[in-house]
């Protein structure tokens, strides 16, 4: 049975409720291993977004920055994070469940695992709803690995993405930082703007003031408004490099409205493709 894509940390104080799951702790960075050893919650296991959760980029033109594992190499990390189709898998990371949480959240139900939850609020309300911080480095499985037949959730590629946006009857959402989007400034890709045609939805927008996610009914209304009449199997979600878009889709789901799509290569594919790029408010 499908769980609540989001989980309120205060259930997981007890020790029993952890102990029949799979904790894992997606905080990203460079860093992200020492900081894990540094502290991390009581029987999380660490997964990094570059090394675990993404390809080796050996052109952002295809596939973007962070395009998705071969399914056999992630059945190689699931085995080794003890994931298995008979556990439910609790997930954090400390970006309100924007960075590598939702990744793997997309990445697992892509995968057939029904029963994947992201900690509302992330690491920071989960050490403050008690859940006990212990030191030390990352413990792992040694069980076999399952095989993975490939990405189950639907997916959008570039071509798709170019029609789609210049269809009325579907949507592409971009879900990064306004600036971004309007092409004031852009750290990460070249061209700064957006795929022509995209609605700007920035995923912070998901969140409230405490970083925790808006409740169902707020989402829902968020999201009817954006998509209209349409159905989300007729949205396309994108951000930069495919992460952050997973943090919608999550809201999404959470709202009542899963089905959308997610493009992988984002805007960093997109604005290294020789496509145009618009800037500016507009859609278009």
């Amino acid at each position: 049975m499908s769980l609540d894509p989001i989980v309120d940390p205060r259930t997981l104080v007890a020790r029993q409720e952890r102990a029949n799951l799979v904790l894992v702790d997606a905080r990203s960075g460079k860093d992200s291993r020492e900081r894990f050893e540094a502290g991390h919650l009581e029987g999380a296991r660490h997964v990094d977004l570059d090394r675990g959760l993404s390809a080796h980029v050996s052109n952002p033109a295809h596939g973007g920055r962070h395009p998705l594992p071969d399914p056999q190499m992630f059945a190689r990390v699931l085995a080794w994070l003890g994931v298995s189709s008979q556990k439910r898998i609790v997930i954090y990371d400390d970006k309100g469940g924007a960075n590598a949480a939702a990744r793997l959240w997309w990445m697992l139900r892509a995968t057939g695992h029904p029963r994947v939850q992201v900690i509302d609020g992330g690491y920071d309300a989960a050490v403050a709803a008690g859940i006990p911080v212990v030191r030390g480095p990352s413990e792992h499985s040694d069980q076999t690995t399952a095989p993975i037949g490939g990405w189950a959730s639907p997916l959008a590629d570039i071509d798709e993405v170019a029609r789609a946006a210049s269809d009325p009857g579907r949507l592409v959402l971009d879900v990064r930082d306004p600036s971004r989007y309007r092409g004031e400034a852009d750290p990460f890709d070249p061209n700064p703007g957006h795929i022509p045609g995209a609605v700007n939805a920035p995923y912070a927008s998901n969140l409230d003031v405490d970083g925790r996610f808006l409740s169902r009914d707020e989402l829902a209304a968020r999201y009817r408004a954006l998509i209209g009449n349409r159905d989300p199997s007729d949205v396309i979600v994108s951000c930069g490099s495919g992460v952050t878009a997973c943090h919608t889709l999550l809201a999404m789901e959470h709202a009542g409205l899963p089905g959308a799509k997610l493009y992988v290569g984002s805007f960093s594919e997109w604005a290294r493709s020789g496509r145009p790029v618009a800037k500016g408010d507009q859609r278009g």
